[in-house]
């Protein structure tokens, strides 16, 4: 039975952008959304994104437009398209990633920004407070990158006896990836566990990924948050069944999609709040004033088929704890 995430809003008073500002709005205002991905992983997360903006009033096409730059995983296409969103006058800009959020924040610091990120937004610098953003920047946080030192913990107590785990992340996420590589090797060092990192740009070198995970002979893997990685849960899941490695995720897809384990909070959830704040700006509210949504409660998805396959025994106390069972 899975039970459902609540999202913790910091109490705050919104202030009203100066009427000046809302008079040069055009009639119909228009949303900039900029995703590091393709648009097609992130079809989901796109519905959810316009259900939240929904709520507010706004729908695409009727009474909002909505201008969509996908990067298609190259990165470094994110500073061209922000200054285009930027040179079109958007009224708000959705920055739905890590990488984007900072494209966008590097190209304006007048219209503003929401974003939907999976880090600390005080830590990598986009806002100043997260009761009171302050700037022109404010949004949603699934805090991913404090949860991968839990990743770790769930997965050695599912596999006592391993001694040697790996860590596949996308260096080319670039701060993001950094700083999910230090907490996870700090973690392993705390649990004297042997942490391998291991690289992936695109599908294309998961072959070589798995391959380094039977020559090192790992016995589990952790699954970094990042565009690539949601793209590709079906793909993953399939390969570490293939290759029999006991791996965990934040995504709950990764499990439903035959993965053994996931950790995380509703991404899902936490881009209908960003498509609430955008909506919300886009009725006068001023984002200084919107204080940052973070995740407060998490789950975690247990696949018992996928654990059957690999002859690892999952404890009742974990079942307990589960939030939900796939069998």
């Amino acid at each position: 039975m899975r039970r459902r995430e609540f999202i913790k809003v910091f109490a705050g008073s919104a202030a009203i952008w100066p009427l000046a500002t809302r008079a040069q709005q055009r009639a119909m205002p228009v949303v900039g959304f900029i995703n590091v991905a393709s648009a097609k992983p992130y079809a989901a997360q796109l519905a959810a994104f316009l259900k939240g903006l929904g709520e507010t009033g706004y729908v695409d096409g009727q009474n909002v437009a909505i201008e969509y730059r996908w990067a298609d995983g190259q990165q470094d296409r994110l500073p061209a398209m922000a200054a285009d969103l930027v040179r079109h006058q958007v009224t708000v800009i959705a920055a739905t990633s890590t990488p984007a959020v900072l494209a966008a924040q590097a190209a304006t610091s007048t219209i503003p920004i929401v974003f939907e990120s999976g880090s600390d937004p005080v830590r990598l610098g986009f806002v100043a407070n997260l009761n009171r953003p302050g700037g022109n920047v404010t949004g949603a946080s699934s805090m991913v990158v404090e949860l991968g030192p839990k990743r770790l913990e769930l997965l050695r107590e599912l596999l006592p006896t391993a001694s040697v785990m790996a860590f596949l992340v996308n260096p080319a996420d670039g701060a993001f990836a950094q700083t999910q590589v230090r907490e996870m090797l700090s973690a392993a060092r705390d649990r004297k566990l042997e942490l391998h990192v291991l690289n992936a740009r695109s599908e294309s070198d998961f072959d070589a990924v798995f391959a380094d995970i039977k020559r090192l002979r790992v016995g589990g893997l952790v699954i970094a948050a990042g565009s690539i990685f949601i793209g590709s849960r079906k793909k993953l899941a399939d390969l570490t069944m293939r290759h029999a490695v006991p791996t965990i995720s934040q995504y709950r897809d990764f499990a439903v999609a035959g993965g053994l384990m996931s950790y995380g909070s509703d991404i899902l959830e936490g881009y209908r709040l960003a498509g609430v704040y955008t909506g919300r700006i886009l009725k006068g509210e001023n984002p200084a004033e919107l204080p940052v949504v973070q995740a407060t409660k998490f789950e975690l998805v247990i696949n018992l088929k996928t654990a059957k396959a690999l002859a690892i025994n999952v404890p009742p106390s974990m079942q307990a704890r589960a939030d939900e069972m796939i069998e």
